[in-house]
């Protein structure tokens, strides 16, 4: 079987000074995501995009400001795009047998899931981005499984690291994986018991903790 590699993401620079991490696809991927452009379900793209914007970012017309960036990028074809006012430049990585993840960490701002109510007091970079990617073909149900899994990795690492939550209220997951893979079928299961899923857990939970400690520094 032969795996597709994983996109290495490359720090970019718009005409306006802002930055951004772009993943370009040398072949469209499917993906399944909560980004606020292009995010969801069964479809395919070409390009990813982790803009990084003020920490009092006011824009609401997300589609029109992620289409001038994907203009200036020079990207073709379909992309998803997420926003973070988290430093991009400080993305931290970890890879295993193909699954890679690249995580942008700010928590400035961590929340408890199930909080009775939000503290509107607490401002500033207050999102944590995860984009994953796998080598494997994957049904639409592993994707979802993905999704939770990856969710359950970064919130471990947040509670061993000492975050007082489990997340951001504005945390955001991609995952990427191959339209076609030769003399391969779609895996059914990617919880952290399962092969791969297993794979997603640990590299999740790696970059996202190297991520809380280069904040911390930072």
């Amino acid at each position: 079987m032969s795996l597709l590699p994983p996109i290495v993401p490359e720090l970019a620079t718009l005409p306006d000074g802002q930055r951004c991490l772009l993943w370009r696809c040398e072949s469209q991927r499917h993906q399944l995501s909560c980004a606020p452009v292009g995010g969801g379900g069964s479809s395919v793209v070409d390009w990813v995009v982790n803009l990084q914007v003020a920490g009092q970012y006011a824009r609401h017309d997300l589609a029109v400001h992620a289409a001038e960036v994907a203009s200036h990028l020079g990207l073709a074809g379909q992309g998803v795009t997420m926003l973070t006012a988290a430093d991009v430049g400080a993305v931290a990585s970890a890879a295993e047998q193909g699954v890679r993840a690249d995580v942008t960490v700010g928590i400035s701002t961590p929340t408890w899931a199930a909080a009775e109510r939000c503290d509107e007091g607490n401002v500033g970079p207050g999102t944590i981005n995860i984009v994953v990617q796998l080598p494997i073909l994957l049904t639409a149900a592993a994707a979802v499984n993905v999704v939770i899994t990856a969710t359950e990795a970064k919130t471990q690492a947040l509670i061993e690291h000492g975050v007082a939550g489990t997340g951001t209220a504005t945390d955001a997951v991609v995952v990427l994986w191959p339209k076609g893979v030769e003399n391969s079928e779609p895996i059914q299961f990617a919880g952290p018991r399962s092969e791969w899923g297993g794979s997603v857990a640990r590299v999740v939970h790696a970059a996202v903790g190297s991520g809380v400690q280069d904040w911390r520094k930072r």
